[in-house]
């Protein structure tokens, strides 16, 4: 049986309940909460569980170390376009980055770990330096100020920068929201 058998399942249950759709933002680039969260693909970081997120409430995007790249930044741009193109009354989100305790991204400090890596990826090793959270509050306020200063992302969207203790379950605020404007 593959591995996303059940899931498969709980769809069916999902799908065949009218409202747990109910609530569905009016633009899908709006969402329900304005929040468009980065944040890790690590397995005990889910936002529906760590946040209470509901389907329709937040934009969600997960990557190695929840860090702003330049390929969130495209999408965070892409987010702020659609709202300035076809609701440009708004209302803009906020994009809350999200780092956290004992993330994996930091086996990428070990040199040859990050060597390899690299090789497999077919990147200068160079690219992949700034990726390990080894002080997640320290990263977080560095991915705030990226985001701020992204050229591409409208001055209207806010950014702030917070931080999921594993151990605790605790999620706490290391920057308020705040935009460029």
């Amino acid at each position: 049986m593959s591995a996303i058998a059940p899931l498969l399942e709980r769809n069916q249950a999902f799908a065949s309940d009218p409202g747990a759709r109910r609530n569905m933002p009016r633009l899908p680039f709006i969402p329900n909460l304005g929040l468009y969260i980065v944040t890790c693909i690590d397995c005990r970081v889910d936002p529906a569980q760590i946040l209470g997120v509901r389907l329709g409430e937040a934009l969600v995007q997960r990557n190695i170390g929840g860090r702003i790249t330049p390929a969130v930044i495209q999408d965070i741009a892409y987010a702020g376009y659609l709202v300035d193109s076809k609701a440009p009354e708004g209302p803009y989100f906020e994009v809350a980055i999200v780092h956290h305790t004992d993330c994996g991204s930091t086996l990428l400090a070990d040199d040859e770990l990050r060597h390899g890596f690299a090789e497999r990826l077919g990147v200068d090793e160079r690219t992949l330096n700034d990726t390990p959270v080894l002080d997640p509050a320290r990263t977080v306020r560095t991915d705030v100020e990226r985001v701020l200063w992204a050229e591409e992302v409208p001055q209207n969207v806010h950014v702030s920068g917070h931080v999921y203790d594993v151990a605790t379950g605790v999620v706490t605020t290391v920057v308020d929201a705040k935009s460029r404007k």
